[in-house]
């Protein structure tokens, strides 16, 4: 079982940084793969970006590709999301969660077996 708790959302101006920390609880954090999705008001759920477990391999969606990284500290059990160049259609929940399965496979939220309880991040135009 792995619990999930997100951070640093907040209120900020287009073009403005954001960094989401998201921490989770579990001798076997580190074994997982950790993704960031988030739900903007009457949309679904998408997919932002993935990294790895043990590596630096990371998989980002086009829309934040360049502008947001994801990093992870697996001795602090800890996945980071550093959101630079902000625009008001990012404004969402962000969500971390955790999944095992292949690379590949990441980009479908329903490969994720823990969820943290999100974070709002809003962007003011």
């Amino acid at each position: 079982q792995v619990q999930l708790v997100e951070s640093g959302g907040g209120l900020v101006q287009a073009g403005g940084s954001l960094r989401l920390s998201c921490t989770g609880s579990g001798r076997t954090w580190s074994t997982y793969n950790m993704g960031w999705f988030r739900q903007a008001p009457g949309k679904e759920r998408g997919f932002v970006v993935v990294i790895r477990r043990s590596t630096t391999t990371t998989l980002y969606a086009d829309s934040v590709k360049g502008r947001f990284t994801i990093s992870r500290d697996n001795a602090k059990n800890t996945v980071y999301l550093q959101m630079n160049s902000l625009k008001p259609e990012d404004t969402a929940v962000y969500y971390c969660a955790a999944g095992s399965q292949g690379m590949s496979a990441m980009r479908d939220s329903g490969m994720y077996a823990f969820w943290g309880q999100g974070t709002l991040v809003t962007v003011s135009s």
